[in-house]
């Protein structure tokens, strides 16, 4: 597929960034078909984020489990996943019905990460995918985790409009998230971003800001926020299980100069919530401490910051 895969939001931010000719090179990766290498990987994946908008149109990022196996290609253009989200996820809903998702397949242990899009449908178990885009995503920043089973029931979810000072400091010490956007047509995006614990920036109760590093110049998620500025972040606890969800709207900072007081950044993004949902136990599955990317940018001390 040639470099109309993008729409005018991708572009846009390729144009402001001056990466046109990678876009545009990077874009060759993109299929609507699943390869049969990646089919094996899914296999072996037991955990999947998945980004859709929920009944009112705000964009959440959430976590689905399973054993590995839960996710399969029933054929090239069509995947199937054994789990949908529990009770109190802000997309339980909404998944109850067909949706546009986007999804991130990542696997830590060995710096592997798969992004699908597409339309899913509910099914008795779970979920099954009509897929309209399938490519990987260079290994950059994914910390190196191991991960194990333990038995976990989720909580009650705990609903606010701000973050408290303990989500901030969760926050402030991640060294992971997830993002999902969409294009103005509502197709869903659900991508990676990692770094250095403190490379997001807890600006307020309900602002964050981090730093846009280095990539494949495809623009997957500044392009939908060019055009579409809903957004929902994702932060999971790697001990404990606990999510972190959060929903509100995002923004690029393309001025240099900004970006220029950041290490390694290319430009920055902030992120206003409107939103937060937090459920302890949410997830069975248990992360061994991280191992960094070496490609993570040091991170600048909080007195330095904007």
């Amino acid at each position: 597929m040639a470099a109309d895969v993008y729409h005018e939001g991708e572009r846009a931010a390729q144009r402001r960034a001056g990466l046109l000719d990678q876009g545009a090179f990077s874009a060759r990766a993109v299929r609507a078909e699943i390869p049969e290498v990646a089919r094996k990987f899914l296999l072996q994946q037991p955990m999947l984020v998945l980004g859709a908008a929920d009944a009112q149109g705000r964009m959440w990022a959430t976590l689905l489990t399973g054993r590995p196996g839960f996710l399969h290609a029933e054929d090239a253009r069509t995947l199937t996943i054994d789990a949908r989200p529990a009770a109190g996820d802000p997309l339980h809903d909404r998944l109850t019905e067909p949706a546009p998702v986007g999804m991130l397949a990542i696997e830590p242990a060995r710096h592997r990460r798969m992004r699908m899009n597409g339309h899913a449908v509910p099914t008795a178990h779970g979920l099954h995918v009509t897929l309209d885009q399938v490519y990987s995503n260079c290994p950059k920043y994914i910390q190196k985790r191991e991960s194990r089973w333990e038995a976990a029931v989720p909580a009650p979810p705990r609903r606010s409009r701000a973050l408290t000072g303990d989500q901030q400091r969760w926050i402030s010490g991640a060294d992971t998230f997830f993002i999902a956007t969409s294009d103005r047509e509502g197709n869903a995006d659900a991508s990676h971003r990692g770094g250095n614990p403190g490379f997001v920036e807890v600006v307020s109760r309900t602002v964050l800001r981090w730093p846009d590093y280095t990539g494949n110049a495809m623009f997957n998620t500044l392009g939908n926020l060019e055009v579409q500025p809903r957004a929902g972040l994702l932060f999971a606890d790697w001990r404990t299980g606990a999510v972190l969800h959060l929903t509100g709207t995002a923004r690029t900072d393309w001025d240099p100069a900004h970006a220029a007081a950041v290490p390694g950044a290319e430009r920055l993004v902030e992120f206003t919530a409107t939103d937060v949902i937090e459920i302890a136990g949410a997830a069975p599955l248990r992360w061994s401490e991280p191992i960094p990317s070496r490609f993570n940018p040091p991170v600048r001390p909080p007195e330095e910051a904007l």
